[in-house]
C-alpha cells in the first residue's frame, strides 16, 4: 500500500480508480482521462542535514492535487553515493492499491550523458518503461546534438515516434530561466506534442536538495501507452538536471 501521511500532514487524497479499458495496460485507465500530469519529488531530511544521497520519492498527482500514482527508486545504496545522478535505477510506479502498473529503468554506462557522444549507444543514457511489469511499451533514449539536450521517444519495437527538445541553458536559477521546459515534437519536428517542465523550487531548495516538480502535458488523445512513455521520461530529465544541480549550487 502507498505510504500514509506523517504526523501533522493532511490525508492526500487519491482518484478513484477508474474501470478496465480495451488495450489499455491494466492500472493506467486513468490516463485516458487527463491532459497534464504534476510528478512531486518529496524532500528527504537526511539528504538535507547529511548530503547522503537516498532513494527518491515522488507524489504523481492531477492538476487538482489528487494523487494519481506513487513513484519510488530502487538503486544500490553505494552507486548513490559515488555515482549520484549518474547512478542506474529503477522506479517502481504503483496504484493507490499499491500494485505496481509502471516500471522505469535504466542501467549504468560509464562516460555516459555527453551530448556529443551520445550517437554511440554505450554513451547514450536511456529508460525502459514497462507497463504491466514485464511488457515493454516504449523507451527514451538520449540522442546526438550539439549542445542542447535532445532526445527520441520510442515504441515497444525501438522505432522513434517523438522527440524531445530542451533548453539550450538547463541551469535554473536566479540569473537564468525559472522554469525549464522540454518541448515534445512529432518525429518530423513539424508540431509540437507535449511538454514536460521543471519548475524552479527557489534558491534555499535548489542548495539544500535535489527534489524537483515537474508538469508533463500531452494531447488528451495520445495512445497511452506514450503517455507512459514521457511519464518515464520525466526521471530520465530528473537525472540530467540533479547532475547539474549537483555541480552549480553544492
Amino acid at each position: 500500500m502507498p505510504p500514509g501521511p506523517q504526523p501533522g500532514q493532511q490525508q492526500q487524497q487519491w482518484v478513484s480508480a477508474p474501470s478496465s479499458i480495451s488495450g489499455c495496460p491494466p492500472g493506467l485507465e486513468y490516463l485516458t482521462q487527463v491532459d497534464q500530469l504534476l510528478v512531486k519529488q518529496q524532500i528527504e531530511l537526511l539528504e538535507i542535514f547529511t548530503g547522503w544521497e537516498t532513494s527518491n520519492k515522488y507524489k504523481i498527482v492531477n492538476t487538482m492535487g489528487q494523487q494519481v500514482f506513487f513513484a519510488a527508486e530502487e538503486s544500490d545504496l553505494c552507486m548513490r553515493q559515488c555515482c549520484g545522478p549518474q547512478r542506474s535505477f529503477v522506479i517502481h510506479i504503483t496504484d493507490n492499491m499499491g500494485q505496481e502498473v509502471m516500471r522505469v529503468t535504466r542501467d549504468f554506462k560509464c562516460c555516459a550523458g555527453c551530448p556529443w557522444c551520445a550517437g554511440a549507444e554505450s554513451l547514450a543514457h536511456k529508460v525502459t518503461v514497462e507497463a504491466p511489469v514485464g511488457q515493454v511499451v516504449g523507451y527514451v533514449r538520449q540522442e546526438q546534438s550539439c549542445w542542447e539536450p535532445y532526445y527520441s521517444i520510442r515504441d515497444a519495437n525501438d522505432d522513434v515516434v517523438l522527440r524531445m527538445r530542451g533548453p539550450c541553458c538547463i541551469i535554473s536559477g536566479p540569473c537564468c530561466t525559472w522554469d525549464q521546459e522540454f518541448t515534445v515534437l512529432s518525429k518530423d519536428e513539424t508540431s509540437d506534442v507535449g511538454k514536460i517542465s521543471k519548475q524552479w523550487s527557489g534558491l534555499m531548495r535548489e542548495y539544500f536538495t535535489d527534489a524537483d516538480n515537474f508538469g508533463v502535458s500531452f494531447p488528451m488523445d495520445l495512445d497511452v501507452k506514450m503517455k507512459a512513455v514521457m511519464l518515464g521520461a520525466v526521471f530520465l530529465i530528473v537525472s540530467l538536471l540533479s547532475f547539474l544541480n549537483l555541480y552549480m549550487y553544492k
